[in-house]
């Protein structure tokens, strides 16, 4: 090799390793920045920040707490996917929290009337809440190729639709019946032969892990492959960095709005399945809600890797999690909301600076370049080296 190609490699390699601590730095100050404002607030509310979070991490390595945020962060981590697919596109599906509820809703309902064998009753309740999803997503889809409407406001308005069609089915007349030993109502339980079985992974507790945590992790990975190996998920990359070079290249945009939305959407519906079929078995008044809400602050959170998802997803878990231990002990459990909410805009934050970062020293590597600055092969003369047109 020669040596002006060795130097090329280097100032590459060292540009690449410089990026990658940077995006690790981001996140990283961020969640402390974040730990610092919480830790201002607890001063103001009479509160010892160093025993508060010392006390949150105490209660959130017991094993029970440990089964409990894993089982937490399987719900997030889909809905956070489900969120991450419409951002890569520059699609904000704000709608996840309908979709999810009412696929979860219309699932259980087939799951406690359809008599099939346990394992093929699992598959059609997922798959209806699937299907549920990605209809009620791909009316915003729809909207939005056929009629340019917005699919934020769409979606919103969707949420509000669906929390409506909700309560309507949700009643007496129709899907509800009476929860045993409350005054709860919810659909007819799903039978224990399609009980999805959990992991009794954490030794110290009778808790399980949610086995729907094998799904969410094969869907992370099918999410990674789907966007990095398939000529779909370039063009849909391409199309949510530039429509109007999508379009020069031959994409059909308002063909992938809709199928983005609908992929969105059937990732939505799986939200749910881990509490139906882990947990409670059949969808009642009491049933979690606000979880796509949550996936919108995990995959900004995330960046809308995969890897990234799954470590927000914990993260935001965990802290859930930890915060019941708060009210026992006296200290308001917001706190917690407060650094969530810090988390999420310091991450913004730090993200747009290191970006900005970014472009104000490629600016500058290219100028060096183009003045004969970085000794290329092109000598005294100033001609760019091959390493522009890379980076480029």
């Amino acid at each position: 090799m020669s040596p002006a190609a060795g130097g090329f490699l280097d100032r590459v390699s060292g540009r690449v390793k410089l990026t990658g601590w940077l995006s690790l730095a981001a996140p990283l100050l961020a969640i402390l920045f974040a730990a610092v404002i919480t830790a201002v607030v607890l001063l103001i509310t009479g509160n010892a920040p160093f025993a508060t979070f010392a006390l949150m991490a105490e209660y959130g390595v017991q094993p029970r707490s440990l089964v409990l945020t894993l089982n937490f962060a399987t719900t997030y981590y889909l809905a956070g996917l489900a969120v991450a697919i419409g951002f890569r596109m520059n699609l904000f599906n704000i709608g996840v929290d309908g979709q999810y509820r009412l696929a979860a809703l219309l699932a259980a309902a087939v799951g406690g009337t359809v008599a099939l064998p346990g394992p093929l009753l699992i598959v059609v309740v997922v798959l209806v809440g699937v299907l549920v999803g990605a209809l009620w997503a791909g009316i915003v889809g729809l909207l939005k190729a056929t009629r340019g409407v917005s699919e934020v406001i769409s979606s919103i308005m969707l949420n509000a639709i669906a929390t409506g069609v909700g309560a309507w089915l949700l009643t007496p007349a129709l899907l509800a019946v009476p929860v045993a030993g409350s005054n709860n109502i919810g659909t007819r339980p799903i039978p224990e032969s399609a009980h999805f079985p959990g992991f009794a992974l954490i030794p110290g507790t009778t808790v399980k892990v949610f086995g729907f945590i094998v799904v969410a992790i094969l869907m992370g990975i099918a999410y990674h492959v789907l966007l990095t190996r398939t000529v779909f998920g370039f063009d849909l990359r391409a199309t949510g960095r530039s429509e109007s070079a999508a379009v020069a290249s031959g994409v059909n945009v308002k063909k992938m709005v809709l199928a983005t939305m609908l992929i969105s959407g059937a990732v939505a519906g799986m939200v749910g399945m881990p509490q139906l079929l882990g947990a409670s078995y059949s969808y009642s008044l009491d049933f979690p809600a606000g979880l796509g809400f949550t996936g919108i602050a995990i995959a900004l959170l995330g960046r809308n890797h995969p890897v990234g998802i799954a470590v927000g997803a914990l993260l935001w878990s965990f802290l859930d999690n930890s915060s019941n231990i708060l009210d026992l002990e006296g200290i308001p459990k917001e706190i917690v909301i407060i650094m969530q909410g810090t988390i999420v805009l310091s991450v913004i934050v730090a993200y747009e600076l290191v970006h900005r970062y970014r472009m104000a020293a490629e600016q500058r590597r290219v100028s060096r370049e183009l003045t004969g600055g970085t000794g290329g092969s092109g000598g005294a003369g100033g001609t760019a080296t091959p390493e522009g047109a890379v980076s480029r």
